[in-house]
């Protein structure tokens, strides 16, 4: 089984922060793993306040491979 299926927790996050990044709403969190999805989606939406979008934010994305 692949890891990313395994962490449900570090997927959530990832995938919060991939919204806020660019900037969508906070109301397409799912209802499982909402808080750590939720802190994913504040730590992309300071990211993309603070201008770290399309390749100059590549280096901050998380990674679901470690």
């Amino acid at each position: 089984m692949k890891r990313q299926k395994r962490d449900m927790s570090e997927r959530a996050y990832s995938k919060g922060y991939q919204v806020g990044v660019s900037g969508r709403s906070k109301d397409l969190c799912p209802d499982t793993n909402h808080d750590t999805w939720m802190s994913g989606w504040r730590d992309g939406r300071a990211d993309n306040w603070d201008g770290f979008t399309g390749v100059s934010g590549l280096h901050k994305q998380p990674t679901l491979n470690g």
